[in-house]
């Protein structure tokens, strides 16, 4: 329990959430394997598309660990086209 908490503590202090646009149009599956990718590589602890804006994706990442620029080359990487806006 205490590492939990140790945990949620360290995510908080070192996470930064920031803006990715996607150019393409994504269906729903899409969405949901591209978020699904970037929740699985280190250094990203969530990735979520915008429930009024699906062109929007919000992604915290560990700032200790990555760049935003890291985390846009992890969206690129993923076969779609996409631009930071910046931090939330």
């Amino acid at each position: 329990m205490v590492e939990l908490a140790y945990n949620i503590q360290q995510k908080a202090h070192r996470g930064v959430e920031i803006v990715v646009h996607v150019d393409d149009t994504l269906g729903e599956e899409r969405r949901n394997d591209l978020t699904g990718a970037l929740s699985r590589t280190d250094g990203i602890f969530a990735a979520d598309f915008c429930s009024l804006h699906w062109h929007l994706m919000l992604v915290q990442y560990d700032r200790e660990r990555m760049t935003s620029q890291d985390v846009l080359d992890q969206v690129t990487s993923q076969g779609v086209h996409a631009e930071l806006i910046g931090p939330v």
